[in-house]
């Protein structure tokens, strides 16, 4: 049993330093001076992030399934 948490704090902590690292990257993205992009871009990146994580937490909660989605603008 100790073994599974221990399994499972070590890759909690390495998905979430993962997915924030992640996150600040596509902070990045708002250089406007490095890139172009429309608010409509925006707002369904963040949407599909949202969804995403919305999705994670019901998994926990014992109501949701894992289905595979790609991101496409």
């Amino acid at each position: 049993m100790r073994d599974k948490r221990k399994k499972f704090v070590e890759l909690a902590e390495k998905r979430v330093s993962r997915l924030i690292k992640d996150a600040r990257l596509v902070g990045n993205l708002s250089n406007r001076s490095n890139y172009t992009y429309k608010d409509d871009d925006v707002r369904k990146m963040f949407t599909a992030i949202e969804a995403e994580i919305r999705a994670a937490r019901k998994r926990f909660d014992g109501t949701g399934s894992s289905d595979e989605a790609v991101f496409k603008l």
